[in-house]
């Protein structure tokens, strides 16, 4: 995997090194509370901070779920300051409760009159591969 902090202009520190570790080693969106619990030690602050950072910088998104609490997951594309670029729908299992983003062929177009968009996101719910084997 390339480096992630060098190639978004951050310091390596070893806390930014250790919450980009947790992201990795998920192959799904994860809440806080993950994080949290995978850190050895750490300042609630220094977390928040450093999530920020990352969502800002484009190398983790977040997902926000209506009544659910926030996810995060490392971006797929070349995501930049402030500018997420994804196609990828974010797919909830109905049964085990993950969230995953999956990618699609073709990402829908919506034209609202009289409206600009600057993102759209597609969440889904249903059973995801495993439960539903």
């Amino acid at each position: 995997m390339r480096n992630l902090l060098k190639d978004k202009k951050l310091s390596e520190t070893p806390f930014r090194k250790e919450v980009l570790a947790i992201f990795t080693k998920y192959n799904n969106a994860i809440p806080l509370s993950i994080v949290e619990k995978d850190l050895k030690e750490y300042n609630r602050i220094t977390l928040y901070r450093t999530i920020k950072v990352f969502v800002e910088k484009g190398i983790i998104h977040e997902i926000s779920l209506s009544g659910e609490e926030s996810n995060y997951a490392i971006c797929q594309e070349e995501c930049d300051i402030g500018s997420h670029q994804h196609q990828h729908i974010h797919f909830k299992c109905n049964m085990c409760g993950t969230i995953s983003c999956v990618k699609i062929n073709k990402f829908p177009t919506i034209q609202l009159p009289e409206y600009k968009i600057d993102q759209l996101e597609i969440q889904v719910t249903g059973l995801c591969k495993k439960c539903n084997a």
